[in-house]
């Protein structure tokens, strides 16, 4: 991610200004997830497809309302190394924007991630519906089969299966303990795995 430049000077604003575009952005972002979220749970009996089409729709907005908003933005850079068909996508986890935008860039994804997501209200019931793999962490090795076998289903039906290694978000420059899962899941799956780093933390922290 980077802050955006207008006539080449960059962007410095004042704490309460700061202040107010981060307001703007979350007021909007909260109610574009409960909006978002119903219309999902509506398309429920439709194809993934269809429901992903809509994600990608969302994630375009919350990014588009972020760079207006905090004027943030993002390059890319190494596309030319993403394999076809499906994936595994081991990414570092730095704060929320990669949770966002990575359905962009990847709109066929399903996400690995703790079972407790799916209990909050409207985002955990739309989650629900989009194939995820969600884990007990507390589960052990009983996790780690789980993932290896729904991520291979997942893999096999077209999906690019997510996966954070580290299992929780760090903060920039430093690494947290890398969990074996997606290693195992890749080894079992033989389906290739797609490294990202990003530097989102530097500018949306936890």
């Amino acid at each position: 991610m980077k802050r955006r430049e207008d006539n080449g000077e960059a962007i410095l604003p004042g704490k309460a200004i700061l202040f107010a575009r981060s307001f703007a952005f979350w007021i909007v972002f909260l109610v574009s997830i409960v909006l978002w979220s119903l219309v999902i749970l509506f398309m429920a009996p439709f194809s993934f497809e269809t429901r992903s089409k809509l994600l990608v729709l969302w994630s375009r907005f919350t990014n588009w309302w972020l760079l207006k908003t905090c004027k943030l933005g993002y390059e890319i850079q190494g596309t030319e190394n993403i394999p076809e068909g499906s994936f595994i996508i081991l990414s570092k986890h730095q704060s929320t924007w990669e949770t966002i935008a990575l359905q962009i860039f990847f709109p066929r994804t399903v996400w690995v991630a703790k079972r407790e997501l799916l209990w909050l209200p409207f985002f955990g019931w739309a989650f629900a519906t989009m194939e995820p793999i969600a884990l007990d962490r507390g589960a052990g090795r009983r996790a780690v089969e789980r993932l290896v076998r729904d991520g291979t289903t997942r893999l096999k039906r077209g999906r690019c299966v997510v996966i954070f290694p580290e299992g929780t978000r760090t903060a920039p420059g430093t690494v947290g303990r890398y969990r074996i899962g997606g290693a195992v899941l890749a080894e079992q799956s033989a389906y290739p795995v797609v490294p990202i780093a990003h530097n989102a933390g530097e500018y949306w922290p936890r």
